[in-house]
C-alpha cells in the first residue's frame, strides 16, 4: 500500500511537470530531453489509470467528497465557502506584503514564514477560484448580486481581522529574542 501511494504521489508530480515541460517551447530543450519525459509520463499515467487499484482508491478518495458536495450544494454554503477564501486570500496577502515589510524594516525576516505565507495565499486563491466554478455550476449564489457583495465584504472584513491578529502575532514572536548564555558546565568544555 505505501509503494502504492509514493507511486500515486510521484505520478502526479509527473504529471504537473508534464504540463510544466509542455509549456516550454520543444526547441529551447536540449537532445529531446523533454520528449522522452513527456513519453514516460505518459506511459506511467496509462498504467496507473488501467490499474483496478488506482481505480478503486480514486472512488474512495472522491465519493466521500462528492457526497458531502451533494449535501452542501445550497446557496449558503456557496456564500460561506466564498467569504471564507476571500478572507484568505486578504489576510495571507496583506501578511505576505506589509508584515513581511516591517519585519524587513527591524531586520528580522523568518524564510519559512514567508513560504508560509505564500503557500496560504496559493491555496486560498485557488480555493477561491474553484468556488466560484463550483458556485457558478452548481448554485444560484452567483447569480445574486447581493449574496456575491455580501460574501465578499464578509470576506474582506474577516481577513483583514485575520491579518491584524496574525501580525500582532509574527511581529511578537520577532521581538522575543531568546539570548542563552553558557552554564559554568558548558564553560569547563572550553
Amino acid at each position: 500500500m505505501r509503494n502504492l501511494m509514493i507511486t500515486m504521489w510521484c505520478t502526479g508530480l509527473l504529471t504537473v511537470s508534464n504540463i510544466c515541460w509542455s509549456a516550454i517551447p520543444q526547441e529551447t530543450i536540449a537532445g529531446g530531453a523533454a520528449q522522452a519525459v513527456n513519453e514516460k509520463i505518459g506511459e506511467v499515467s496509462a498504467k496507473m489509470n488501467q490499474s483496478q487499484t488506482v481505480q478503486e482508491i480514486s472512488a474512495g478518495l472522491l465519493d466521500p467528497i462528492y457526497r458531502l458536495a451533494e449535501y452542501m450544494g445550497v446557496p449558503w454554503f456557496y456564500w460561506a465557502a466564498f467569504a471564507l477564501m476571500a478572507a484568505g486570500v486578504v489576510s495571507f496577502a496583506l501578511q505576505l506584503v506589509l508584515t513581511k515589510l516591517l519585519l524587513l524594516a527591524q531586520l528580522k525576516m523568518n524564510l519559512a514564514e514567508i513560504f508560509s505565507d505564500a503557500l496560504g495565499l496559493l491555496i486560498s486563491l485557488v480555493g477561491l477560484v474553484l468556488t466560484t466554478q463550483a458556485a457558478t455550476q452548481n448554485s444560484t449564489f452567483t447569480s445574486s448580486p447581493a449574496a456575491v457583495v455580501s460574501s465578499a465584504a464578509a470576506g474582506l472584513i474577516a481577513g483583514f481581522v485575520f491579518y491584524i491578529w496574525g501580525q500582532r502575532l509574527e511581529l511578537r514572536a520577532a521581538s522575543r529574542t531568546v539570548r542563552v548564555e553558557p552554564t559554568p558546565k558548558d564553560r569547563r568544555g572550553m
